[in-house]
């Protein structure tokens, strides 16, 4: 288990990380219209949740369902959240990382990338759990593309975070995030809870790795900053 609580990284390129806070409101608002709306969870997850074998057209839902054409359930699905510790949980993770990461792309690119993430990691899911009728649903994918970006943009900066049953450490990102992916990955591959879609955060982080050279600002101040003072350090 790793939880974010912060990194210190001031903004170099914007005033406010826009694209970050009304990614987190639409998760907010989502959710409470999912528990608190009149649907009930049980309607809005079965109808803009991902399910693979409704995806792939093996499984139909009664008439209704999903609310939107099946593929479009790949991006619909990343703004649910089961539970409240879910969505704070991703929230968290968004709220610490997504500023950096969006401060190096700019807010419609950090949006596009977010979503390309999302899609990407649900798309992995669903291929490899074609047959399950199990909705996917979180903004896991997402934020793991957001972590992956991080960890490349800024891979010596210091995390507090809380760490296996709540053990409070700073640790470099490689360290931090290293930890969260090797759990991601051990869980995916040999763990025995199959119902988070661990494949989806791999997915995303894959996605997320990929993308940032090609979406992040060409020239980030605060990256280069810390490349000159990591080359005139002693070794």
């Amino acid at each position: 288990m790793f939880l974010p609580l912060h990194d210190g990284v001031p903004l170099k390129n914007m005033k406010t990380p826009s694209g970050t806070r009304l990614l987190i409101a639409a998760c907010v608002i989502a959710y409470l219209l999912t528990f608190y709306g009149p649907l009930g969870p049980d309607a809005m997850i079965a109808g803009l949740g991902l399910i693979p074998s409704v995806l792939f057209g093996t499984e139909i839902l009664p008439e209704g369902y999903p609310f939107v054409p099946a593929p479009l359930t790949l991006l619909t699905n990343i703004f649910l959240h089961v539970s409240l510790f879910h969505l704070v949980g991703n929230m968290l993770f968004l709220w610490v990382f997504g500023d950096n990461v969006e401060d190096a792309m700019g807010h419609g690119r950090f949006l596009a990338f977010f979503l390309l993430c999302g899609g990407f990691a649900s798309l992995v899911h669903a291929l490899i759990e074609a047959e399950s009728h199990h909705p996917l649903v979180g903004a896991s994918g997402g934020v793991s593309g957001v972590v992956a970006a991080y960890l490349i943009l800024y891979p010596r900066v210091r995390i507090w975070g809380l760490f296996l049953k709540g053990i409070p450490l700073r640790l470099p990102a490689y360290w931090a995030i290293g930890f969260w992916f090797v759990l991601q990955f051990a869980s995916a591959f040999f763990g025995e809870d199959r119902g988070v879609g661990w494949f989806a955060h791999l997915g995303g982080f894959v996605a997320g790795a990929l993308l940032i050279p090609l979406m992040r600002h060409r020239y980030d101040p605060l990256l280069a900053r810390i490349e000159t003072q990591e080359m005139k350090a002693p070794r």
